[in-house]
């Protein structure tokens, strides 16, 4: 394997960063496929739920779907609790960041906050606060938060509901992971 020549950045020549800019394309254009092997990972997580953490982001997407949201909206419920397996404090700011990139400004601002938002339905019983939501009221965004987890994402921990197979996702997902990254005609920022 080839490798650069520095051991600090400082040191790096033309060749060495020319030569990790092409191995770049490759490592960043398997994006989806580490999405996809992070979203399995769900299946061995957090237990106590009567669905795996996968099963509950199969049915968010799913939900998505059905009321006819755009690949955006999809893909987002798809991947919203993916940081949970290594950061369960703060895994809504984690699946955001890791979305930003790659939709409207809107979905990102809805994953990353939905963590806050879902405080309303269970806070009261945890400790939190079921109102934290309301620092955000005045946000352009909120409205769209508070959807995103009233009609996909708190309602999906149900054993019984019919929700379709990662594989049905899978090209959505790819579309979304392989656009240029931090494009201003797709995030509008």
């Amino acid at each position: 394997m080839q490798t650069v020549q520095f051991t600090q950045m400082r040191y790096g020549t033309k060749q060495d960063y020319d030569l990790l800019h092409e191995l770049e394309k490759d490592y960043v254009a398997r994006l989806p496929d580490r999405i996809l092997a992070g979203l399995r990972a769900l299946d061995e997580g957090l237990s106590g739920y009567q669905v795996t953490r996968l099963e509950h982001s199969l049915q968010s997407a799913t939900r998505a779907e059905r009321d006819g949201a755009d690949i955006d909206w999809v893909v987002a419920a798809l991947i919203h609790d993916i940081g949970d397996g290594l950061a369960p404090a703060n895994h809504a700011q984690v699946a955001g960041a890791i979305i930003q990139p790659y939709v409207r400004a809107e979905v990102a601002w809805v994953v990353k906050m939905h963590g806050v938002f879902q405080l309303h339905y269970f806070g009261k019983h945890t400790g939190d606060d079921p109102d934290a939501r309301e620092a955000h009221r005045d946000h352009q965004w909120f409205d769209s938060c508070e959807r995103f987890c009233e009609r996909w994402d708190e309602v999906s921990f149900d054993p019984g509901y019919e929700w379709l197979p990662l594989e049905h996702f899978e090209p959505a997902l790819r579309e979304v992971f392989t656009r240029k990254a931090f494009d201003p005609a797709i995030t509008g920022e």
